[in-house]
């Protein structure tokens, strides 16, 4: 039997590629002759360049960036073709930070501009921003502040970094000779797995900013800081969209959507992007079972993230998909609809969501030997 086996991280525990290698090897201890496709995926948040790298030929580079703090880290541009592929987390993400600095009103995405220049400088044609995982909300300002577009008082001083401060804002104030000249002519792409708005209810103060260390009090602050951003980035940046805070995606990644979408930029699927250019959506037609899986399979999963995603792929090619999740709060019907055949829970396998974690590799195992048992030829 072949079998296409692409999970997707399991936050906190397994990264997507060490959940992959624990669902193989579950299975090769029921059926050592079946022929096994690992391909770990991800849907714009951390593991997206991984994910292409694995599968694409191109250059892995490294580039000197700053954190959500401003401090010295390490990212990279993946360089495939004419295409440059960046991943935000690598700059912005929350796992860069120790739980007592998490502060969405402090946290900047001035770091995502030095990898999104280094993509334009190894002459791409465009640009590709994988977005999730980030521990800023700040309307991608630090961005475009990146790119020598400030946010500023009247008088022409810059407001300081981070999605608070942003209440100040007044004008966009362009540096002379600013770095976004170098992206004149490249396409600007992000991919995302959330297609939140900026501001209100669904927007990436209240549904995300907790996640992130805002407090009930912080999220009106920043969604009013947003708000005025948005606003301030329509009146000022040419070419800015209409309505850029209501915008489906603005709101990704603490509203890098919306920074992207003012620069002229468009959102795309993150896990289509993902499916379409490894060639994932072939293996799967091509299989006899898909297997799947994340930290928790919920309804945030089946709003377009990587597990249905796949599950999508494997319904159009009608293949059956099995998810092995951390913890699963989908019903049968909705599972069904969306492409999935089972779900399997670590929490349920183990009694507890302490024993699901704390052995999440083994647990895998012991699901996919299951799941082989039942569906191996």
């Amino acid at each position: 039997m072949r079998v296409v086996i692409c999970p997707d991280k399991f936050a906190g525990t397994l990264s997507a590629p060490q959940a992959a290698r624990a669902i193989a090897d579950g299975w090769r201890s029921v059926a050592p002759r079946d022929e096994l496709v690992l391909r770990p995926i991800a849907d714009g948040g951390p593991g997206f360049l991984d994910a292409l790298h694995a599968c694409l030929p191109g250059e892995l580079v490294e580039v000197p960036t700053t954190d959500p703090l401003g401090r010295p880290v390490t990212g990279r541009v993946f360089v495939a073709g004419d295409t440059a592929y960046v991943e935000s987390a690598d700059a912005t993400g929350l796992h860069l930070l120790a739980p007592s600095e998490r502060d969405p009103k402090a946290t900047s995405s001035r770091g995502l501009a030095e990898l999104v220049l280094a993509g334009a400088s190894a002459g791409a044609a465009r640009v590709v921003i994988g977005l999730g995982g980030s521990a800023t909300n700040d309307g991608g300002a630090g961005l475009l502040a990146g790119l020598g577009l400030s946010a500023a008082h009247h008088g022409g001083v810059p407001v300081p970094d981070g999605g608070g401060w942003l209440a100040q804002a007044e004008v966009l104030q362009r540096a002379a000779g600013a770095p976004i000249e170098r992206l004149g002519g490249i396409e600007l792409i992000a991919a995302s797995d959330v297609d939140n708005p900026l501001t209100g209810p669904q927007g990436a103060s209240a549904v995300y900013g907790p996640q992130k260390g805002a407090t009930a009090s912080d999220v009106v602050i920043l969604d009013a800081a947003m708000a005025r951003w948005a606003a301030v980035l329509e009146r000022d940046l040419p070419g800015c969209p209409r309505g850029l805070a209501q915008l489906k995606g603005a709101g990704a990644a603490g509203g890098l959507g919306a920074a992207v979408l003012a620069l002229g930029g468009k959102i795309i699927s993150g896990i289509e992007l993902v499916l379409g250019e490894t060639g994932l959506k072939t293996e799967i037609a091509r299989s006899g079972l898909v297997i799947t899986g994340e930290g928790s399979f919920d309804h945030q999963s089946l709003r377009g993230k990587a597990t249905a995603g796949v599950a999508a792929a494997a319904q159009d090619s009608g293949v059956p998909c099995v998810v092995l999740a951390g913890r699963v709060s989908t019903g049968r019907r909705e599972q069904g609809a969306a492409g999935v055949t089972e779900a399997h829970s670590l929490v349920y396998h183990f009694g507890s969501a302490e024993r699901a974690m704390a052995h999440a590799a083994l647990g895998l195992g012991e699901l996919a030997a299951r799941v082989a048992r039942q569906y191996s030829r």
